[in-house]
């Protein structure tokens, strides 16, 4: 058994903790189906456990069927597989600061329930009334676009739209190198299918979107983290995992870093495009916030021409989670592959949301909520930022734009239990641990200042950050 070794969890018995590592291990794939496991003497030194507390867990395991034991030659995996279990494969968090568990609590909870930790915006901020009018509008349509499968590409008026949006950023892209999808999500998931295998390593920012990790554990991918500046990816750090792990491919943004709010700059962008042409790596460049900006930012995509660089968007997070709709800009052969790999997955394309999203684009009502957004994101973000500076949080950098702040706690704070604090209260908080697994990235709270408004999540952090209770927790 390789790879990092674990600690136990609080409160975890030594027999537990070595199960729960034989288990995680067969979730991910690396111990596979009739591998042998390792000796009860290698894996008591390997886990600094004594032999019989090794001798109990594999009894256990075996009683449950996980592994079998053969006399004279040792332990090995049951001849099946469990279920992938996304849960198995990650860090043991406690559920309320998972990083799926938050995503959960925060679509399921109630509509009253304040979600400063989510990442999205309130529904009554999105142009509800202008779906409506374009809902109607397509209501009186041809049948096809109410009832067909799109094109494999996707709807081509969109994409000559896209095409024209791209150009503005620097993007050469014509409509053929674009290929709709429903989601930014949907976009990375097949990129992920279409350029890595299990075992191969993706680079991603420390810290990053959560999402990112859960979906390359769904890939069964190993995850390198490289730490993240103002500017963009520490490029020493960027070109020492580049000639130690070789990975396939980074997946990041370049404009409004989430959680962060960074912006990456110019010589950042053309020297980490350097080492990618160096390394042979490709680059995912997620520009899902890209109509948040208050002034643009370098792409990776414009420098690079589309070369070595996927740039993908949606309108999941500007204009409505409801109507999905993404998109994926790349190189021709890899979009023919992308198009292959999209009709095995999903068929056909959701023509009714590519259709609603291109009547918003062309009558104008995007680009008036949006104008008006970036004004209310502004001033939403100034009166966040006052209150929690009040409370002793200190944003790690002022964003150019954006819902998102990246906010160290005051010194001794543990995000995690603040996180559980405000879930017992009601409260959705996103504690830095779902974005990271460096330590530093415990004293760390995401606020989306848009999700903000609610006078309970202030009156919480007043009370909570204070109190014997979170003190208790942390001593």
């Amino acid at each position: 058994m390789d790879g990092k070794l674990r600690a136990p969890a609080e409160g975890e018995t030594l027999v537990g903790f070595v199960m729960r590592e034989i288990r995680q291990r067969v979730a991910g794939r690396t111990l596979a189906p009739g591998a042998k496991l390792p000796s009860i003497r290698g894996l008591a030194a390997t886990m600094a456990v004594s032999k019989s507390t090794v001798v109990e867990a594999y009894d256990r395991l075996a009683a449950e069927g996980f592994i079998q034991s053969r006399r004279g030659s040792g332990f090995y995996v049951a001849g099946h597989l469990p279920p992938l279990s996304l849960a198995e494969i990650g860090p043991q968090l406690d559920r309320a600061i998972d990083p799926l568990w938050v995503s959960r609590i925060s679509l399921e909870g109630d509509d009253d329930m304040p979600k400063p930790g989510c990442g999205w915006l309130p529904p009554a901020w999105m142009p509800e009334e202008g779906i409506r009018r374009a809902l109607r509008a397509l209501a009186r349509s041809d049948a096809p676009s109410l009832t067909d499968y799109a094109s494999p590409l996707g709807l081509k008026p969109l994409r000559r739209l896209l095409s024209r949006r791209m150009a503005e950023h620097g993007i050469e892209a014509s409509p053929d190198q674009i290929m709709l999808t429903e989601s930014g999500t949907q976009a990375i998931d097949l990129l992920c299918r279409f350029f890595i295998e299990a075992g191969d390593t993706v680079v991603v920012d420390d810290p990053c979107y959560f999402n990112f990790h859960a979906l390359l554990r769904a890939h069964r991918a190993k995850v390198v983290s490289v730490p993240y500046t103002p500017s963009g990816p520490d490029l020493e750090r960027f070109a020492e995992v580049l000639g130690h792990h070789r990975p396939r491919l980074y997946i990041t943004n370049s404009a409004l870093h989430n959680p962060t709010g960074a912006v990456l700059s110019p010589v950042v962008a053309h020297r980490l495009l350097k080492l990618a042409e160096q390394h042979d790596l490709t680059i995912i460049e997620d520009d899902i916030f890209a109509d948040f900006e208050q002034e643009p930012a370098p792409r990776l995509a414009a420098f690079d021409g589309l070369e070595r660089v996927v740039h993908i968007g949606s309108f999941s997070k500007s204009l409505s989670a409801s109507v999905r709709c993404g998109f994926i800009a790349a190189r021709r052969d890899w979009i023919d592959g992308l198009v292959d790999l999209r009709i095995a997955t999903s068929f056909g394309g959701g023509r009714l949301s590519a259709e609603l999203v291109l009547l918003m684009l062309k009558d104008g009502t995007y680009r008036k909520h949006m104008d008006a957004l970036r004004t209310r994101l502004a001033r939403s973000m100034g009166e966040a930022s006052a209150k929690l500076k009040s409370l002793g949080l200190t944003p790690w950098i002022e964003p150019r734009g954006g819902m998102f702040l990246w906010c160290k706690l005051p010194e001794g704070i543990d995000a995690a239990k603040v996180a559980q604090r405000g879930l017992a209260e009601g409260i959705i908080f996103a504690p830095g641990q779902v974005f990271s697994q460096s330590p530093s990235a415990n004293s760390y709270m995401r606020f989306n200042v848009a999700q903000c408004a609610d006078p309970r999540i202030f009156h919480m952090l007043g009370t909570g950050l204070k109190s014997d209770q979170i003190a208790d927790a942390i001593s």
